[in-house]
């Protein structure tokens, strides 16, 4: 199993929000994850924009996955470290 953690795009025009999510990594961008790690609003601001759990980040980067580049930044935005994780 190859699995990512990856962006999954929700909202409106204008008006978009993504979930966190553990997905295979060829499933399409709005299939089905495997399971749900947090979201993100970027019209949000401040706190809520980025929200997550870390404990279930860890432990899925412990059991291979991989993050996007996009995942990976916004989690150093909230001072999660991936090199802790492996």
């Amino acid at each position: 199993m190859s699995a990512r953690i990856r962006l999954k795009k929700f909202g409106t025009k204008k008006r978009p929000y993504y979930r966190i999510v553990v997905m295979e990594r060829t499933a399409p961008r709005d299939g089905k994850a495997i399971e749900e790690l947090g979201y993100y609003h970027p019209i949000e601001a401040g706190d809520n924009q980025i929200v997550f759990d870390a404990g279930k980040v860890r432990s899925w980067l412990e059991k291979g996955a991989t993050a996007t580049d996009t995942v990976r930044s916004l989690l150093n935005k909230k001072n999660f470290s991936m090199e802790s994780a492996k």
